[in-house]
């Protein structure tokens, strides 16, 4: 007859935490590397207006934004209160518009170039003399697909 014993002493074994930080790490590269981060911050305040006719754009590596508003409180010691054009990241004049054009044709593949789209951001209380001539000088960089962004109605 065998007899039973009690295990007494015995734990069970610890947790192995050696590899932990390497995984921790792996999800943090992963993150790195999926997150999407805003292309410009935003100097000029837009509100942009309610439209009920809506498409979105579907090659957004292909558009370049130009945002044309009053500038925020915060910059307005800099720029003043009137309605600047913002590209990229900074306030540029209309004479920069070609500029900011071409440069973003590099950046894209040439048989790309054709379907390029410059979106405008404009304030909705915007006058549209700055816009029209926004629209001249994208004329003039042979820039003809323009979009005007606007957001749902909703009623």
């Amino acid at each position: 007859m065998s007899r039973f014993r009690k295990k007494r002493g015995k734990a069970s074994p610890a947790i192995q935490t050696a590899s932990l930080p390497d995984i921790i790490f792996m999800l943090l590269f992963f993150f790195m590397v999926v997150t999407v981060l805003r292309d410009a911050e935003l100097i000029v305040e837009v509100r942009t207006p309610e439209a009920t006719e809506l498409s979105s754009l579907e090659r957004k590596s292909l558009v370049n934004y130009i945002y044309i508003g009053r500038p925020f409180e915060r910059h307005q010691h800099l720029y003043g209160t009137s309605p600047r054009i913002q590209m990229g990241d900074a306030i540029r004049g209309l004479e920069h518009i070609p500029l900011f054009i071409g440069e973003h044709r590099l950046r894209v593949p040439e048989n790309q170039i054709p379907a390029i789209t410059t979106s405008l951001r404009v304030d909705k209380t915007v006058t549209m003399g700055i816009v029209s001539d926004v629209k001249t000088e994208l004329r003039k960089a042979e820039q003809y697909k323009v979009n005007y962004s606007a957001r749902p109605r909703i009623d």
